[in-house]
């Protein structure tokens, strides 16, 4: 009774998955598997707002590379990373004392990398619990997919008061004055928001699209056929509650996905000095996506890894 309320998204997955642990490491050898996520968020947070990733080992160069990108912009006092295994909080912590922290349960890692399996699905799936669980505790929280990096300050860039803010994952070119509403729905019935970059206030508009984001998720499970992941869920959760809750679309010259960004040379010259966050999306593997990044001086641990706080990994 306790882990279904600990976890509502208990159901996507097996027992066996749930608490398979590290081989290699477990919370009895963690020197930092007491700390909290109440104790972490007091720790970081600036102004009661938060910067929060989630990785997994294989992650962690892509960790270090935001990492790089968060501190020119003199940020990283506010990030916190959310480890999905011991390994990874130990690393953090020991570079970074008290920047990473554990919400068990912990999933089995090995397979957690690789996109369109179930592995990835649980990895990505327990990302709205993990956001729901900071605003609980009061904290603005912006959310970042580490396969990205920063040209500018986010946080200087959100307009209003709104209760949540997301990018779009459409490659079509917007106007620059383009509405700043939920985009309609698309082919699918929904519309292609990613769940990569979003920004969210405590209130109880932005909780009630988590919490539909996990009901969308039960409901939608990943299947061989599917291979899905969390993004269709958040997408049915922003339709579904944008009626209730105070929703807002960054503008896309700042935050423009990464099949228009790193695909049409044309658009990235006419809004040269805009744009805010790249987003390494609409490419598959980790040396692909780290290829990319090389071709775009946009891999910045080769030259400037001491601009971390991790240092050189």
């Amino acid at each position: 009774m306790f882990m279904g309320l600990l976890c509502p998204w208990l159901g996507l997955m097996s027992q066996n998955t749930i608490f398979s642990l590290s081989k290699s490491y477990s919370h009895s050898s963690s020197k930092w598997g007491h700390y909290t996520l109440d104790q972490a968020l007091n720790f970081v947070a600036k102004n009661g707002t938060v910067i929060v990733c989630i990785v997994s080992q294989p992650y962690l160069p892509f960790l270090n590379n935001w990492l790089i990108s968060v501190t020119r912009e003199k940020r990283q006092d506010m990030v916190l990373v959310i480890a999905e295994d011991y390994v990874s909080l130990d690393k953090v912590n020991e570079r970074w004392p008290g920047h990473a922290v554990i919400i068990p349960p912990v999933l089995d890692a090995e397979n957690a990398h690789k996109f369109g399996s179930k592995g990835f699905f649980n990895f990505t799936a327990r990302r709205p619990s993990h956001l729901l669980k900071i605003l609980e505790l009061g904290y603005n929280v912006m959310y970042n997919d580490v396969d990205m990096v920063w040209l500018a300050d986010p946080l200087a860039k959100l307009e209003g008061n709104h209760d949540v803010y997301f990018t779009d994952d459409m490659t079509a070119i917007k106007p620059l004055n383009h509405s700043h509403d939920l985009p309609p729905p698309g082919k699918k019935g929904r519309p292609y928001i990613c769940s990569c970059m979003i920004f969210l206030r405590p209130t109880d508009g932005a909780k009630l699209v988590l919490k539909k984001w996990l009901e969308e998720l039960q409901l939608q499970p990943w299947s061989r056929a599917k291979k899905s992941n969390d993004q269709p869920a958040f997408n049915w959760a922003l339709m579904k509650t944008a009626k209730e809750v105070d929703l807002y679309l960054l503008p896309q010259a700042a935050f423009p996905t990464g099949g228009l960004y790193f695909k049409n040379k044309t658009w990235v010259k006419e809004t040269k000095g805009m744009h805010v966050i790249i987003h390494n999306n609409y490419i598959v593997g980790f040396e692909k996506k780290i290829k990319r990044f090389r071709d775009y001086g946009l891999w910045l641990v080769d030259d400037h890894a001491e601009e971390s706080p991790l240092g050189r990994l």
